[in-house]
């Protein structure tokens, strides 16, 4: 890995490992129902509708690539038509663990009624939009290194064990993990290419600073706030000083 791209990696590592801790206080806390009911709303939500400026919801996803097919090999090229396809499967393929998870606890067969977009996730979503759309190139690619927070989330739920619930949450959380545990790699090599001087650098790494915090508030808010703004702050120095 090339030095930018460490640098770039090393600007969002501070935020994902507080994205872990958030996690992982949650998972240890022994939740109740109702707490794993909201946090699953919540992340099937962030499922159905990915960042825009890079995605415009799943539906929206295949309806291009619908429109699209006529072109294969003339103005798309064949494999890259096939890696999208695969793109989505995997992207829907982690909605329906999720929504697996929450019907299990529900009870009953669930709908996109039974999710909902967080205060903090639409304070990240709008915030992603504006750099995402920006016309700004550097902006543009830093969103693309936040996404997903480094998986951590889902490097903590994998470890998870108990009963049919822990099972279940653990068994999903395992798919998501191994399907985007080194997407901020390929991220990271993408947004280096977008740098061409040191001032691009470091404002790319503003970018990515102000929109990892953002997902720590968001993520801190989807799983009841197991961090006080204090912890948060303590966590985020802990990491940069290694």
């Amino acid at each position: 890995m090339k030095k930018t791209e460490k640098e770039i990696i090393a600007t969002a590592l501070p935020f994902w490992e507080t994205e872990a801790t958030i996690a992982r206080r949650f998972f240890k806390s022994k939740p109740a129902r109702e707490d794993h009911i909201f946090w699953l709303k919540a992340q099937l939500w962030k499922e159905l509708h990915p960042v825009d400026g890079y995605f415009t919801g799943l539906q929206k996803e295949l309806s291009q690539l619908v429109r699209s097919f006529p072109e294969i090999d003339k103005t798309i090229d064949r494999h890259r038509y096939h890696s999208l396809l695969e793109q989505l499967t995997q992207e829907f393929n982690h909605y329906v663990l999720m929504a697996d998870v929450l019907e299990y606890l529900l009870g009953h067969t669930v709908s996109a009624a039974d999710t909902f977009q967080l205060p903090q996730e639409k304070k990240l979503g709008e915030l992603r939009r504006r750099f995402a759309t920006s016309g700004s190139p550097i902006d543009k690619a830093a969103v693309l290194v936040t996404e997903g927070g480094g998986a951590r989330m889902f490097r903590e739920g994998r470890k998870l064990k108990g009963g049919r619930l822990e099972k279940l949450i653990a068994a999903a959380m395992e798919v998501v993990y191994r399907d985007e545990k080194n997407h901020y790699r390929e991220a990271a090599t993408e947004a280096a290419g977008a740098i061409r001087s040191q001032p691009d650098l470091a404002q790319m790494k503003r970018a990515i600073q102000e929109v990892s915090l953002q997902r720590v508030y968001m993520r801190n808010e989807m799983f009841k706030k197991p961090l006080t703004s204090g912890e948060i702050r303590s966590s985020l120095a802990r990491y940069i000083r290694r």
